[in-house]
């Protein structure tokens, strides 16, 4: 998977200024592995640095988006909301590298910081307003060798897993499509809107001063079937999991593409994945 959901750089929250991640135990769930490839939380300051590295290597070095002068001298993807999240890793036991990694960000995280990450480009008070618990997902990449189906649904059990421990009833985030050219893209834009755009209740809608119009082209014009084979792995991997989309996109100049807004329920992920994890548990397997 080469999706990412890196937006401009963050304004520095001046609470959180040299204030250290934090990693509560209580947020942790149990080890899942297959084969070599094991998923979990960061347990510490350099897993969240080998992290960050790969982040940086992806976005930055292989998708050419444009780092500050601090990130370029460190060779790292970094914000201050790396402080208050947990980090999802998926490591190789064979070599200790991290080779996938996913940003988590629960209620409890956004509060610290003082909203969540996509409230920069989308009004997500719909989201905000929902009874249960809430995840922003955010920062997915894998290093390249490891982009198979295997280590895909890794990330997504690590993920369902991450959902049963806290009981998260929603998830939600940006995903991104490659590209600024609007017109270029009218067609995936057009059916996401016609066929995937979420209910009222649970609308994100793009910032006014950021806002495209994704209904380019009218739904009796749309090849779904050619739309689907446009859209990228990440968005078309929400889409099977029942995920709509916000209302509106937002173009990110920095990062050469365009974004929409992903809502998703977790019942499927926790049905489809969960299932998996539990099975594990039941033989001994880590």
């Amino acid at each position: 998977m080469t999706a990412h959901d890196v937006r401009a750089v963050i304004e520095p929250a001046s609470h959180l200024v040299g204030m250290p991640p934090i990693f509560d135990p209580a947020d942790a769930f149990e080890a899942v592995r297959q084969g070599d490839l094991e998923v979990r939380l960061a347990r510490n300051e350099a897993e969240v640095a080998a992290a960050q590295r790969l982040r940086y290597r992806i976005f930055y070095e292989e998708m050419a988006a444009r780092p500050t002068a601090d990130m370029a001298a460190s060779s790292s993807d970094f914000d201050d909301f790396d402080r208050v999240c947990d980090h999802l890793l998926v490591i190789d036991l064979s070599t200790g590298a991290v080779v996938g990694t996913y940003r988590l960000i629960r209620r409890s995280a956004a509060r610290r910081y003082g909203r969540f990450y996509s409230a920069d480009e989308y009004d997500i008070s719909p989201l905000l307003e929902y009874p249960g618990e809430i995840l922003e997902l955010g920062r997915s990449c894998v290093a390249e060798g490891y982009r198979t189906r295997a280590a895909m649904q890794l990330l997504w059990r690590g993920i369902a897993a991450y959902v049963f421990r806290h009981r998260i009833d929603l998830m939600f985030g940006c995903a991104s499509l490659p590209g600024t050219d609007i017109g270029a893209i009218r067609l995936p834009l057009s059916y996401l809107h016609h066929y995937h755009l979420a209910p009222p209740a649970l609308r994100p809608r793009a910032v006014q001063s950021r806002r495209v119009e994704m209904a380019l082209m009218a739904k009796d014009e749309v090849d779904t079937h050619k739309a689907v084979a446009e859209l990228p792995p990440l968005v078309k991997g929400y889409l099977r999991l029942g995920g709509f989309v916000g209302d509106g996109a937002v173009i990110d100049h920095q990062f050469n593409t365009t974004d929409v807004c992903i809502v998703v329920k977790t019942d499927l992920v926790t049905a489809k994945y969960y299932k998996h994890y539990e099975r594990d548990r039941s033989t001994g397997e880590a």
